[in-house]
């Protein structure tokens, strides 16, 4: 119990390290450097990163899944009536589709193992629902985590590049959140409250959409 409160004490200490890192560089995750510091905290007090992660992980991994429920309470403050709804169902699944097909195609032509392409299929998502997913297709679930988060972190960090003549906060938030997950929502609230929201609408129905359609298409063509 003790090693996981000193655990959860580094975390928390590289977060607040990280903020005002992030504050004079917001073009870089507040994540990127919450690991930066991570990484020397341990260094510093002779931790083993393996250690450090067989303790918290469990922890948060239970706390991850609380969090992104949580992201869906600024859906209630969205106006609908003016939502474009088939335009908006369109970008959904071809986003939730071609996240999935890209990834697992390149990973085939890599000549990557079996498990390690199922493990590809959930880059669509964020990393509670790809833990779940990861699981029912018997893919390394470690892999499917570092999967999703460094598409989180890649895409929130090249955010201000790619979206830097988008001046419609809807379109850069529901980017963020089908792109970047959970780490694209935090970072779509920094662009504004708009864009937070829609951030957080296209990450929880894309997430939702691919949960349903992806292990049932898997497991259907396995049977096959």
């Amino acid at each position: 119990m003790l090693a996981i409160v000193y655990g959860f004490l580094i975390t928390l200490v590289a977060y607040l390290l990280a903020k005002p890192c992030n504050q004079k560089l917001p073009q870089i995750p507040v994540i990127v450097f919450g690991m930066i510091f991570i990484v020397l905290l341990l260094y510093v007090f002779g931790i083993p990163y393996e250690d450090y992660m067989a303790q918290v992980n469990p922890l948060f991994n239970h706390l991850l899944g609380y969090v992104t429920v949580a992201l869906a309470i600024p859906l209630a403050a969205m106006r609908y009536d003016d939502l474009p709804l088939k335009a908006i169902l369109g970008i959904l699944l071809f986003a939730s589709i071609s996240a999935v097909a890209l990834p697992m195609g390149l990973a085939y032509l890599l000549h990557m193992a079996g498990d390690d392409i199922m493990a590809f299929a959930t880059r669509a998502v964020t990393t509670p629902i790809a833990i779940n997913i990861a699981t029912l297709l018997e893919a390394p679930v470690s892999l499917a985590i570092l999967i999703v988060i460094l598409s989180g972190v890649i895409g929130a960090a090249f955010s201000p590049l790619l979206l830097r003549h988008i001046n419609d906060e809807r379109a850069s938030g529901l980017a963020l959140g089908l792109a970047a997950h959970a780490i694209g929502t935090a970072q779509a609230w920094q662009r504004g409250s708009v864009a937070g929201r829609y951030a957080a609408f296209g990450m929880a129905v894309n997430a939702v959409f691919t949960a349903v359609w992806l292990p049932t298409f898997i497991l259907f063509i396995q049977k096959m």
